[in-house]
């Protein structure tokens, strides 16, 4: 059997990490040969000693080091976008948060290779552009997500034409129960302990102010060219069902697994075949009840503001995820509170004009005007609180 060559992107990271506890499970179906860190190096010349990779891209030029003479380091951006280019993957796994990952998916894109893809800022920021890319590449995007690798799995062989329907779960994060008051004194050490899932802090945050849910309804408008109207969110506590489609017969398929990354992990790595696994399965008789309920906009209004740029998409989708990403910067900073992220992330889109069909130069100046904007108002925050 040929094993399948692996680039991961972010290897460091949560995703990453889970990952390579997936390939440790069958070194001879997977075989790692590029890895790609932010700063942590450490972790990095471990990985690098245990997989033996041809190539490892490190974000941060300040934590270069000698790599072992198997290996080719790669420097900053470009040096990933480089190794993406150069080395002759099957699939490249990104499990890089944030917008810089844009490039290096766009150059994996054009190589040819298949993504396994965990970053939904990139779909949000630019999510025609990626699509004109897949079309013209005709490589496979599978998402890692749990929700969007549920729906991708249920949609599979079907023709998106008899898609009605997209239900979106959400396990409703930490503060599903609290008073719209209470919200206002959480604190970062609060907003990280996520009661389901074990994440990055940048999208643990997300899921508190359910942000995150917010995004994922414009990546799947993106991802299965769904109108976000036909796109819903259910409060799923037991989070066992990780999303549902309605077809236009009125048959609902749902995706169910233990809440773990592992799952949507592996069968990205496995795509396009299943095969077996020792993972912990779904137990019907302990879980005895399925719980849904109706998302609160009012408590968590970044889902409204989610909602309205996925009906305007453009540029105004490119705005509300660079500025959320600048204002979760600043509540972990402890320079902003917690409802003080959707209240300035609203001005700043109060501030945004709009361009319906952006280029990837527009993307990309949006950006850096959205965080630029999100900062300004985080000082203005501080100087009143002064």
């Amino acid at each position: 059997m040929k094993s399948k060559k692996i680039i991961i992107l972010g290897s460091t990271g949560s995703i990453g990490q889970t990952t390579l506890n997936v390939v440790r499970q069958d070194r001879k179906r997977f075989r790692i040969i590029g890895l790609t860190a932010g700063s942590n190096t450490e972790l990095l010349k471990r990985q690098i000693e245990e997989f033996r990779p041809k190539a490892v891209a490190i974000f941060d030029e300040k934590k270069l080091f000698s790599a072992p003479s198997h290996t080719r380091i790669f420097r900053g951006l470009s040096g990933i976008n480089e190794l993406v280019k150069s080395q002759d993957a099957d699939l490249v796994v990104i499990a890089t948060s944030g917008a810089n990952t844009l490039f290096p998916l766009i150059s994996s894109i054009r190589s040819k290779k298949d993504i396994a893809l965990a970053n939904k800022e990139t779909i949000v920021m630019a999510g025609d552009i990626i699509n004109d890319e897949l079309t013209k590449s005709g490589v496979n995007l599978i998402p890692i997500d749990s929700e969007q690798s549920a729906i991708f799995q249920c949609i599979r062989n079907e023709d998106n034409n008899d898609l009605n329907k997209i239900y979106l779960t959400a396990s409703g994060g930490p503060f599903y129960n609290y008073s719209k008051d209470k919200l206002e004194n959480i604190t970062p050490d609060q907003a990280l302990r996520h009661p389901c899932w074990n994440m990055g802090k940048k999208i643990t945050i997300d899921s508190a102010t359910m942000m995150n849910k917010g995004l994922e309804v414009i990546e799947a408008m993106y991802l299965f060219k769904m109108h976000p109207k036909n796109i819903n969110i259910l409060i799923h506590p037991e989070v066992i069902i990780h999303s549902m489609v309605e077809f236009v017969d009125g048959i609902v398929m749902a995706q169910l697994s233990q809440p773990h990354m592992k799952f949507p992990i592996f069968y990205a790595l496995n795509f396009p075949s299943r095969t077996k696994n020792r993972f912990k399965k779904v137990d019907f008789i302990k879980i005895k009840n399925l719980n849904f309920l109706k998302p609160d906009f009012n408590k968590f209004p970044c889902l409204k503001l989610a909602y309205k740029a996925a009906f305007s998409r453009g540029t105004v989708c490119t705005v509300l995820n660079a500025a959320n990403e600048e204002l979760v910067k600043a509540f972990l900073a402890r320079k902003i509170k917690f409802m003080d992220i959707p209240k300035l992330l609203e001005k700043v889109l109060s501030r945004h004009r709009q361009i319906t069909k952006p280029n990837i130069i527009e993307i990309l100046s949006m950006d850096t005007w959205a965080r630029d904007e999100a900062v300004r108002y985080i000082n203005k925050q501080n100087t009143l609180r002064l």
